[in-house]
């Protein structure tokens, strides 16, 4: 159930991935008020920017004031510092509606005033996080790390395994800052589509071991084996050397 779309300019891929969402967005809402999507940290904010925004034409068919975001993880840090996954997304995409006077879209945030320096209420911020969630996400919308994680779901990490809770928190991130909240596999696993973003010829060495006919336990690679539609936008540098066969969406 997994399919990869490649192009050789970051602005393809950019449009290619705006219009996938719309096409989900577009059925969803023929059914219902709202389009539930999450999103993650990285450089997505720039992909939804330049493909939702910057295009035009993309821009004139999503309906933002309908869609409702969340964060497939988050750092524990206040919502206006720069490790914050919301203001990145607060920095590339809200600011430019608010320029445009564009309705804004219902994002689903941490409680900011529940944090503590100590870490002491990291699972109390975790577990309303997880109060406000859907039953199911329309879309979720992930990064690849160069170690295979996907979310904050580290490769080799205690995370990968629970099935308790839809989110939960840690505080040992092998990447900064530590602490964070995440989606676990319950919630991906129910979700109805999922796509990833991954672009640069840095990328190539990890989608080998990721799309390799031989298991290698990564979180993408357990992703890719959820029993739902999974999609790659990619560019051509990433995948040289990858063993999938790609298309144009």
């Amino acid at each position: 159930m997994t399919k990869v779309y490649s192009y050789e300019d970051s602005g393809d891929v950019a449009d290619a991935v705006a219009r996938y969402i719309i096409e989900i967005q577009d059925s969803v809402l023929s059914t219902s008020s709202k389009f539930k999507i999450a999103i993650s940290g990285g450089s997505l904010g720039k992909v939804l920017k330049r493909g939702l925004i910057e295009n035009t034409t993309n821009l004139s068919k999503i309906q933002w004031d309908k869609i409702e975001v969340y964060f497939s993880d988050e750092r524990l840090v206040p919502l206006d510092h720069e490790d914050s996954n919301y203001g990145l997304f607060n920095e590339m995409v809200l600011e430019t509606l608010r320029l445009k006077k564009i309705p804004l879209p219902t994002v689903i945030t941490i409680n900011e005033s529940l944090l503590k320096e100590d870490g002491s209420t990291d699972a109390q911020i975790a577990q309303e996080y997880e109060s406000k969630m859907p039953e199911s996400l329309d879309l979720v919308l992930l990064g690849c790390g160069p170690d295979g994680h996907t979310c904050s779901l580290f490769p080799g990490h205690r995370l990968l395994t629970v099935t308790d809770k839809k989110i939960d928190h840690l505080n040992d991130s092998p990447k900064p800052p530590p602490r964070r909240i995440t989606f676990t596999f319950p919630v991906l696993s129910a979700s109805k589509n999922i796509a990833f973003v991954a672009e640069g010829a840095g990328k190539a060495a990890i989608l080998t071991e990721i799309f390799k006919t031989e298991p290698s336990g990564l979180p993408c690679e357990l992703v890719n084996k959820l029993d739902v539609p999974v999609s790659w936008f990619v560019n051509d540098a990433a995948i040289v050397g990858v063993p999938v066969a790609a298309s144009k969406f």
